[in-house]
């Protein structure tokens, strides 16, 4: 199938990804034929359109023969420059817009953080919103990053923790339990990470969430917990991050270095170079350390370094977003089941009809869950 976006305006970049505007808006009549997903994009002016990317290449390649229509929303709450302003106003939706309507899942991206206590954030207030939003109105909800830290706090109490040094790079995940999210994923598998902060194993569990994913270096990565209506999906790393993303981030995070705007002069990626890419990256922040220059951002040596990049975690990231949209496909039509069946059981029987065998309809039959037909064609295990 394929990734279809809400949006107006076909000037959008992601037009462009696909040969004769494949990705344009749906023909009318199939809006139930597809699993309507928004994308609640709150990272900074400079990753708003690379974040939209991550993500729909990852739906679209995770899709299979599941059609996904993307909408894109945004906090106005969150600090923008003018052409973020415009940007969001051109073509995203507002929360209010949200908030009055039902979506089948939703993803929810981090963002920088600005001050030093979650509820400090100037989004904050909107972000509780959603999150109990979220809780009542989809089949699932993913939550990224600093995104995963909100939620648990503000929905369990759960206090992240600063972290000594950025963790940082690319990380080995081990599967911890058995779970639909995990069908196909390695036992073992890498994942990025990019943030100072964390929340625990023991805090998570404690609260009754269950750990799907943990890694020696970087603890908890990928953990759920059923929310009222929703299952929560959170990750504290990157599936959805492009081959480049952590060497646009190290880049960045040097510029704010040499400029002074950061006392911190970044740590490399760790696990994420080759020998040869970490030896010369190494040099430079040694250069940057003894000779602290904005002037030397200009020799910052990108294109030699994006030669021999490897993604190691593109396959299970997939495989996890595949296993997602599945997901909510099942529980979808495990819904849709019970409510003809609440509906079929609430209906008077017609005399002529009395002390007869009632037989459920097709459709009827065919929303019931696990339909075998349905779970075949998905490749789908419980």
């Amino acid at each position: 199938m394929t990734v279809l976006i809400d949006i107006d305006s076909h000037e959008h970049h992601l037009f462009s990804r696909a040969p004769s505007g494949a990705y344009a808006k749906e023909p009318s009549g199939s809006r139930g034929d597809c699993l309507d997903i928004g994308l609640i994009n709150n990272m900074s002016d400079a990753a708003l359109m690379s974040t939209e990317r991550q993500l729909f290449d990852l739906l679209d390649a995770a899709a299979g023969r599941v059609c996904v229509r993307l909408h894109f929303y945004t906090m106005e709450s969150t600090p923008r420059s003018e052409w973020g302003r415009d940007y969001v106003r051109r073509y995203y939706r507002g929360i209010g817009d949200l908030l009055n309507r039902s979506l089948d899942g939703v993803i929810v991206t981090g963002a920088e953080p600005r001050a030093a206590s979650l509820t400090d954030e100037p989004y904050w207030t909107t972000f509780a919103e959603i999150a109990d939003w979220a809780r009542e109105n989809t089949v699932s909800s993913v939550f990224s990053c600093l995104a995963v830290h909100g939620a648990v706090l503000h929905l369990d109490g759960v206090a992240r923790h600063k972290l000594p040094a950025k963790c940082f790079g690319v990380f080995a995940q081990t599967k911890t339990r058995r779970h639909p999210l995990m069908q196909d994923v390695p036992r073992t598998f890498r994942i990025p990470h990019a943030r100072w902060n964390e929340v625990q194993e023991e805090d998570l569990t404690d609260c009754g969430y269950s750990v799907l994913s943990w890694s020696a270096d970087a603890g908890a990565d990928c953990f759920v917990k059923q929310q009222r209506n929703s299952l929560f999906v959170h990750f504290q790393g990157h599936p959805e991050y492009e081959t480049q993303s952590l060497l646009g981030e190290y880049r960045r995070d040097m510029g704010r270095f040499l400029r002074g705007d950061n006392e911190v002069c970044p740590t490399i990626p760790r696990g994420y170079l080759n020998e040869g890419a970490e030896k010369m990256l190494i040099a430079f922040r040694q250069q940057a350390l003894s000779d602290r220059n904005p002037e030397l951002f200009a020799d910052f040596p990108a294109d030699q370094l994006a030669k021999d990049l490897s993604n190691a975690w593109r396959l299970p990231a997939q495989r996890i977003y595949r296993n997602w949209l599945r997901y909510i496909v099942l529980q979808r039509a495990r819904r849709l089941h019970s409510v003809r069946e609440a509906a079929l059981a609430a209906a008077p029987i017609p005399p002529h009809r009395r002390g007869r065998k009632l037989v459920a309809a097709p459709s009827a039959r065919l929303a019931r869950s696990p339909n075998p037909a349905t779970t075949r064609r998905l490749g789908y295990k419980e």
